[in-house]
């Protein structure tokens, strides 16, 4: 069978993946969006609450689910909103929320889908790619004459092609040829996408569809490409986005794990949205966060910590070293030993409603889980605020721009616990901001490495680099 021979002229599924995968190139497309609706905005500030790992599990679920036809990004838009209400169905709210209940429901109707396909994201020993196969649909491998892998489906009606070259290829040239048409051919190209480090084609023949990207990396070029009978296209279309959105072709990593029933949780499936904000506080006990500066100081606000009979930082004691009214910073003293590495200070005061990242603790199954939040920059009367869907217990929160670099601590603890549709709205809390935070620190003689301007993150980058700095306080009143 010729390599991707097919698509059909409509905007299908297929050509959605292709979408999908163009948006993957720009994540920050989203702060250039229309402002979305209060309910949309609600429920966008409860999803991003969640691990960037939950976030794109649902979204992979919903493509499975068959509702979802975006990137699996972890970001929060229209798509998804539209998309989690399609699975809801009549089954709650059209309030762009998935309730614990539902959110095992999609898992569960996601691993069916998965099961039925058998698909598994494989590591491709003949060109270095990882990428899902749908292994019941295509359980013929073999090798492609140019030396990559096939997958084939009995009747040889599909079939997927990965591709692998070493560095000296044009990426621009081949996409050229690749969307070249003969205008006697029946063959058609549906969408093309062309970007400085992939390129996408999408097109049809008189009897198939067929959907390729083509990446470029300092290894080379790797791709994959698959073609199928349009009479398969409402089995295929689904599995095209879902074989897109597992494509690595330049993996860093091991294979990643299957999809479990809700990913990153094992002991607690049913763990969805609201989880996060449950109850899970004890009448003797308060909560905060505390920013650790070196192995035996941690810097937090007194809003954390004011009236408390014990302190523990982590699982180690501590003890109020320093309080500054002024700013509403503290400095604790750490009982014990432990290795932490601060993150970097931003010396540059932070712009005008510029989008921040939060770091703080909420409630998962009853116990404290780092969850990250989104947060935006602000001036009250000539003082530095901030907007973020904060709850009470996350008092001492610090901020982070979208390079990773600590920007402020948020010094007011929420007294009241207000949800929307489910989900904390944005709201305004006091905020000590660098300047703050360097004054505060000059008092004990301590100080933090000043970092330098870098290349933007995702919100699940900012975290991995500065979690380890980030600590739960539990206040003994």
């Amino acid at each position: 069978m010729p390599p991707a021979p097919f698509l059909h002229p409509r905007i299908t599924l297929a050509r959605s993946a292709a979408l999908a995968l163009a948006l993957l190139s720009a994540p920050l497309a989203h702060a250039q969006a229309p402002a979305p609706s209060p309910q949309m905005a609600a429920a966008q500030a409860g999803f991003e609450a969640l691990p960037e790992a939950e976030r794109k599990a649902i979204q992979n679920d919903l493509i499975w689910a068959g509702q979802f036809n975006g990137a699996v990004s972890g970001s929060y838009g229209p798509l998804t909103f539209r998309a989690i209400n399609a699975f809801k169905g009549r089954r709650g709210p059209a309030d762009g929320l998935l309730a614990p209940a539902e959110r095992a429901a999609l898992a569960k109707a996601a691993q069916t889908a998965r099961d039925a396909a058998g698909f598994k994201v494989l590591a491709d020993d003949k060109t270095g790619v990882q990428i899902g196969i749908p292994q019941k649909l295509l359980p013929k491998r073999d090798v492609t004459p140019s030396g990559g892998s096939r997958w084939q489906s009995t009747d040889e009606k599909v079939t997927l092609d990965t591709s692998a070259s070493p560095p000296g290829e044009d990426l621009a040239a081949l996409f050229e040829k690749a969307i070249a048409v003969n205008p006697n051919s029946p063959r058609k190209i549906t969408y093309k996408l062309l970007r400085p480090d992939f390129f996408v084609v999408t097109g049809e023949t008189s009897g198939g569809r067929f959907y390729r990207r083509l990446s470029a990396g300092p290894q080379g070029l790797r791709g994959f490409s698959i073609g199928y009978d349009k009479a398969l296209a409402p089995t295929v279309d689904k599995l095209v986005i879902a074989i897109a959105a597992s494509f690595e072709p330049f993996p860093t990593g091991a294979v990643p794990a299957q999809p479990s029933a809700v990913a990153g949780t094992t002991a607690n499936p049913s763990s969805g949205l609201s989880s996060l904000f449950a109850p899970a506080t004890r009448s003797n006990e308060r909560y905060g966060v505390a920013l650790a500066l070196n192995e035996r100081m941690a810097l937090s606000a007194a809003a954390a910590v004011d009236g408390c009979r014990t302190l523990r930082i982590g699982t180690r004691n501590a003890k109020l070293r320093i309080k500054d009214d002024a700013s509403g910073l503290v400095l604790l003293d750490l009982e014990g030993a432990g290795a932490t590495k601060p993150p970097g200070l931003r010396s540059e005061a932070v712009g005008a409603s510029e989008a921040l990242v939060l770091v703080a603790f909420g409630s998962d199954a009853g116990k404290r889980a780092a969850v990250a939040l989104p947060g935006q920059s602000a001036q009250a009367g000539g003082k530095p605020m901030l907007k973020a869907p904060l709850q009470p217990g996350q008092a001492g929160a610090p901020a982070f721009d979208r390079q990773g670099r600590l920007v402020g601590i948020v010094t007011d603890n929420p007294s009241d616990k207000i949800l929307i549709a489910g989900v904390a709205p944005q709201r305004s809390y006091g905020f000590a901001d660098g300047a703050a935070i360097q004054a505060m620190l000059g008092k004990a003689s301590v100080s933090l490495p000043a970092a330098a301007a870098g290349a933007e993150l995702s919100t699940g980058a900012v975290v991995e680099r500065v979690s380890g700095a980030v600590q739960p306080i539990t206040c003994g009143l």
